[in-house]
């Protein structure tokens, strides 16, 4: 029973911790749909070129929320693809406050954190050009969605109002998601799972992507504690790392029509941190 209420308490802090960012990304929507033209929406459509750029330094900031954000601004079509997934690829969740408690070296997180930007900003600036390239000479007739059409919530009583009740409809759906994952990880064993990963250059990569599809911030802990105890290596890590989204992939699910393009984007995302991390492998990376 106790480790129940441990499990409830922890899914609870995790859930909790995201309100504020949906809040805010819902009130930004809501303005951007609500109380602009559509010539500044057009504008903030267009600046998405220097997308990647921007969501890629953003993204290393530790903490779940801002993966939820940009899931939920692309799926109203604020922000590009690339942009989307440079943040998924940078974003740190828990890796920095643990290197930091852990006292690791500065120059270690530096340069690991330097890797994660790096690859995040190429797949982003390399997956808007080859979409427009892919676009070109096409009439462009996307528009921004409207959040509240497409969910018929019927918000017509102020942005604040509008804002709240989506927050509250995501809030609810990621503590489900993140209670049964929470189980789930404790049923398997955190143990287990490392000792799978041991001393498998080429398996290593692909099994720690695989965990960092787990749409809980747990992931990036449990990437993070094996590299930290010399379980994996530096381009394991990275691989999980990069693919790792916080509870992003989750919200996108649930947020952005079409499974199909959600699918592909997850496959995408996967592929991208899992030969990333083969790469560092097969070069010799290592940081410690």
């Amino acid at each position: 029973m106790l480790e129940v209420l441990e499990i409830l308490e922890h899914t609870i802090i995790d859930s909790v911790k995201l309100i504020p960012f949906l809040f805010l990304t819902y009130l930004l929507m809501e303005y951007i749909e609500h109380k602009t033209k559509e010539k500044t929406k057009e504008t903030i459509k267009k600046s998405g070129k220097f997308g990647p750029f921007i969501g890629a330094l953003l993204g290393i900031v530790p903490q779940c929320g801002f993966s939820v954000s940009a899931t939920n601004l692309y799926a109203a079509r604020v922000i590009t693809l690339g942009t989307l997934i440079a943040v998924y690829l940078s974003t740190s969740d828990e890796m920095l406050p643990i290197f930091l408690s852990e006292g690791v070296a500065i120059d270690v997180i530096i340069k690991i954190l330097a890797i994660k930007l790096g690859i995040g900003m190429l797949a982003g600036f390399l997956i808007d050009f080859v979409l427009r390239m892919k676009n070109k000479g096409r009439q462009d007739t996307e528009k921004i969605i409207d959040l509240c059409e497409k969910e018929h919530c019927h918000c017509e009583h102020g942005i604040f109002k509008s804002a709240l009740k989506h927050t509250v409809n995501i809030f609810l759906f990621i503590f489900i998601i993140t209670l049964v994952i929470n189980i789930a990880i404790h049923i398997i064993g955190e143990e287990s799972i490392a000792n799978f990963m041991l001393d498998r250059p080429i398996l290593g990569p692909i099994v720690s992507g695989l965990i960092g599809l787990i749409p809980n911030c747990a992931a990036s802990v449990i990437i993070t504690q094996m590299y930290l105890e010399n379980i994996i290596s530096v381009g394991t890590m990275i691989a999980g790392l990069l693919v790792g989204a916080g509870v992003g992939l989750a919200v996108l699910f649930r947020t952005n029509k079409g499974v199909k393009e959600n699918i592909k984007i997850t496959v995408l995302l996967y592929a991208i941190g899992v030969i990333s991390g083969i790469i560092l492998e097969f070069i010799g990376v290592n940081i410690r």
